[in-house]
């Protein structure tokens, strides 16, 4: 009988693909067979064309919830009789050619047996199935089978092992399978001893209730968690993890409880029970059932960082102490998150009081993944892309023709390769300014290469000498023997949004408004406040926020002051607010250095910080951004309750063609007439989005596309949306930040050109 072969490429190993293959070609009554490979799934059956055709459209109609299919091809080749419908050993032979799943929280079918008390996995805390449970951080290599995998070294149960092998179970191929009766042990760690096979949990939750601090190993890494209505509990762990004031993030036991304290939107609620599971951004209510110690939780700012239970572990102790926890990585502030049990004991019992450790291993660490949502259009902002969605992503518009790197930026470093036209973007890495994330740089890059073999052809860095992403790229370049290629940083984020949202083959002009902090200029400058102009596959820089002094390097970034001061200084009504901020030999240092500044800047997000110092003393940086959410904040509590539009820009101040001349007219002007400081501050917000609307206008551009790190502020995203959305076609990022996560992405789109 004629022999047809099936093809299948993307997310289709670790979901279940197989099993659902056998169960779709024995209700059909198909012969033939199914396997994994290092290309994919491989499938060959007993039929003619049409009925070939047909099967393979309905396995593309009907996939398994986590798969996603990128490529599928079919073929005659040849004539074989087949007996029965069988899934066959997997293959490893081909160079890989797949995407790698990512981990992915617990389904509601687990967490239905995990609480019904007749379920034999009732209450085991790593119940998993074939659509669920951790991927990308236990495998070792591919194809993904359990061999491959840190569960390698857990025999499974007779039970589980006839699930494993039942075609028909929902765990059949669940490399992750376990039980009570083979299962993944906890081990309790504390007052210097461990307790083996550690099945208590409500000791832990007594522990949470008497102000204790445990450190929790899931998915992806430790969690450091307290009871997060113990005022004291949250400001000893702010003490212990040396961080003062950056907010911490929330893990509550359900949604409900989360609407007792949040208001929570139809697409925010998605977002936190999606597969990912991440960090939602919500605002607070005025009344807070749950008693949060608030002020110790997030100094005031008025929205708090979420998330619900994604592991069965955390579920289990969710629920039973009913109330919200701080869920923070474990770590001290500044490093990489830790996932090492043995590193756990060394540095976490520095800060936590007990460590709840399990005997699963972790290849490869993950942060939670940070998301938030603009309050007027609901427009979704990435914050931070790791757990959950590293580390591929899937845009079948995109072609990549060559295997080539892209090392990233520094602060918010993340890597990205192409390897057989998949693109593969990694997990949030950190601060590579610290030596423990540039450690988990180069393991994780190393990881990655293993798995997937990658033959690059070329490796595009960031044009700063200094970035530790950019000497490692050169490096590995130097070491291969393959060119290596720089893009300004800016210009890697316009490319970035431009190829998520499909726009390099346009025909259309495309104005891209790049805003950040800080990035190395083709001028040697500090850039920050960019307008580009693409147009026939070229970039080119336009328009840009006027020059000013940039002083002091990284103490400008950390210090508001400062760039209130180089900002405002030569405006005699603003140096007089701004002196008290600096003691008489700091003003004097100053001032001479203002007199032969080293650098300019247009950094946009140096602007912020001076309106945010000027308007409300945020003189001083307790994190990164910090300035800046504060006056989004003390513009957004005024912006939401009134119909403001852009007759309030500054811009109409003076004729002089001058942003910043006028900006700043209109700022003294306030100030002296004695405004509400937040209404000056939404004034501020509104001038930026007229900025844009005037500079789009001048060049008669009609597509407008956004990166950099400040259009993570929301406001001005809703602004932005509500004012230009009716004349102007608007791309935002839709899988990556905006913030410099997305520059790896970005190069390597500037290198397919």
């Amino acid at each position: 009988m004629t022999v047809f072969h099936i093809h299948i490429q993307g997310i289709v190993q670790g979901v279940g693909f197989r099993p659902f293959v056998y169960k779709l070609a024995i209700s059909q009554g198909l012969n033939g067979w199914v396997n994994n490979t290092n290309d994919g799934v491989h499938i060959e059956i007993n039929a003619n064309k049409a009925t070939a055709e047909s099967f393979l459209q309905e396995i593309l109609d009907k996939l398994p919830p986590l798969a996603v299919v990128t490529s599928a091809t079919i073929k005659p080749v040849g004539d074989k009789d087949f007996k029965g419908f069988e899934i066959i050993q997997s293959e490893g032979k081909q160079k890989p050619n797949l995407l790698l799943t990512p981990d992915v929280a617990m389904c509601e079918d687990c967490r239905r047996e995990l609480h019904n008390p007749k379920d034999r996995r009732y209450r085991y805390p790593f119940i998993t199935c074939t659509n669920c449970g951790p991927r990308y951080s236990i495998i070792t290599a591919l194809p993904y089978d359990r061999p491959n995998t840190t569960m390698d070294k857990f025999k499974m149960c007779p039970v589980c092992w006839d699930e494993y092998n039942n075609p028909l179970e929902r765990r059949h191929f669940s490399q992750t399978n376990s039980c009570p009766d083979c299962a993944v042990e906890l081990q309790l760690y504390e007052n210097g001893k461990i307790t083996e096979n550690f099945t208590d949990l409500d000791y832990i939750v007594r522990q949470w209730n008497k102000g204790k601090i445990i450190a929790i190993k899931g998915i992806g890494g430790y969690l450091l968690t307290c009871d997060a209505t113990n005022k004291k509990a949250v400001q000893t762990l702010r003490e212990r993890k040396h961080r003062p004031v950056k907010p911490f993030a929330l893990m509550y036991p359900d949604l409900e409880s989360i609407r007792q304290d949040a208001h929570l939107s139809k697409k925010e609620e998605k977002e936190l029970k999606s597969i990912h599971s991440p960090i939602v951004l919500l605002a607070l209510k005025k009344h807070l059932e749950n008693q949060l110690a608030l002020n110790e939780i997030n100094s005031g700012l008025t929205r708090i960082g979420v998330m619900i239970p994604y592991t069965p572990l955390y579920d289990l102790l969710l629920s039973t102490f009913g109330k919200p926890i701080i869920a923070t990585s474990g770590n001290i502030t500044g490093s990489t998150i830790i996932y090492d049990d043995k590193k756990a004991i060394d540095e976490l019992s520095e800060i936590a009081d007990i460590i709840l450790m399990n005997n699963r291993d972790i290849v490869i660490p993950q942060d939670d993944g940070v998301v938030q949502f603009s309050k007027e259009s609901q427009q979704k902002i990435v914050l931070r892309r790791s757990r959950g969605k590293a580390p591929v992503y899937i845009n079948p518009n995109l072609k990549f023709d060559k295997d080539v790197l892209a090392t990233g930026s520094m602060l918010k470093s993340v890597f990205g390769f192409s390897s057989n036209g998949n693109v593969y973007i990694s997990q949030f890495l950190g601060n590579t300014e610290t030596y423990d994330a540039q450690v988990n740089y180069e393991k994780t890059f190393e990881h990655l290469i293993n798995i997937l073999k990658p033959e690059f052809k070329a490796v595009v860095t960031d044009k700063h000498p200094d970035y530790f992403a950019t000497r490692f790229g050169k490096e590995f370049a130097r070491k291969n023997n393959i060119p290596v290629y720089e893009i300004q940083h800016h210009k890697a984020h316009f490319y970035s949004v431009l190829g998520e949202n499909d726009l390099l083959q346009s025909n259309e002009k495309i104005l891209g408004i790049v805003w950040d902090g800080t990035g190395l200029g083709d001028d040697g400058n500090i850039w920050g406040g960019e307008f580009f102009l693409y147009e026939n596959k070229q970039i080119k820089r336009i328009a840009h926020l006027p020059e000013f002094d940039f002083i002091l390097a990284d103490k400008m970034v950390k210090e508001p002051r400062i760039s209130a001061l180089a900002i405002f200084h030569s405006y005699k009504e603003l140096s007089e607010i701004i002196k008290p901020k600096f003691s008489k030999t700091e003003w004097n240092i100053y001032q001479k250095l203002l007199q032969n500044p080293p650098l300019k800047s247009t950094s946009m997000g140096r602007l912020f910080d001076a309106v945010s110092s000027l308007l409300f003393d945020n003189d001083l940086h307790h994190f990164e951004a910090e300035a800046s959410m504060r006056l989004e904040q003390k513009a957004a509590e005024l912006y939401y309750k009134n119909n403001f539009d852009l007759s309030l820009s500054y811009l109409k101040y003076s004729s002089r063609d001058n942003f910043l001349y006028k900006l700043i007219k209109g700022i003294i002007s306030d100030i002296n007439n004695g405004l509400d400081r937040k209404l000056i501050a939404v004034k501020f917000h509104l001038t930026l989005v007229d900025y844009i609307r005037q500079t789009a206008g001048k060049l008669q551009i009609k597509h407008l596309a956004f990166s950099g790190g400040v259009f993570q502020n929301a406001l001005l995203v809703d602004m932005i949306i509500q004012h230009l959305k009716e004349k102007y076609f608007l791309y935002f990022h839709k899988e990556f930040s905006p913030n410099d996560e997305g520059i790896a992405f970005g190069q390597m789109v500037f290198l397919n050109e």
